[in-house]
């Protein structure tokens, strides 16, 4: 295993996932502020969420990484088309499974139940996080394939 490989590349490409997020949010494709729905897991403070949402999603993406590193390993072989693939499986669990249950244990976003009396800070991403933008579910989908094409590219197997 390329441990070196992964510490510093596992950084690099989260580091870029989150710029194309970030990018995309601030051209207007998404609303989707994914710094922001993680922080607020552990603080109500906007600004301070943005922060700590920041540091989860990077240690979220080294965990990930090292994910993609093992599968590199096992398969014998790191390439930029097996890393971009592996991000395509990554996107599409990310989009049906894991950002539509997120409601079910965040404590500051509604739920599709919720109604009106809410008091949430969030509304729920729903499925493929369509609530966040018709371009949402592209936008992730091209910031899983930038990662994992980056991580295929840049990891020895």
């Amino acid at each position: 295993m390329d441990w070196a490989g992964w510490a510093l590349f596992g950084v690099v490409a989260t580091t870029s996932l989150t710029a194309v997020l970030i990018a995309a949010q601030l051209a207007g494709l998404t609303r989707l502020d994914f710094a922001l729905a993680l922080g607020t897991l552990v603080t109500g403070d906007p600004d301070k969420a943005r922060v700590a949402g920041f540091f989860l999603h990077l240690a979220a993406g080294q965990g990930f990484a090292l994910g993609y590193a093992t599968t590199f390993v096992l398969l014998d072989r790191a390439t930029w088309w097996l890393g971009m693939s592996l991000g395509a499986i990554h996107v599409a669990v990310v989009l049906t499974v894991v950002l539509p249950l997120l409601p079910g244990v965040h404590p500051r976003m509604a739920s599709l139940r919720a109604g009106r009396a809410s008091t949430t800070v969030l509304e729920p991403p729903g499925l493929l996080a369509l609530n966040y933008g018709a371009q949402t579910p592209a936008v992730a989908a091209v910031a899983h394939l930038v990662y994992g094409g980056a991580l295929g590219l840049l990891l020895r197997a």
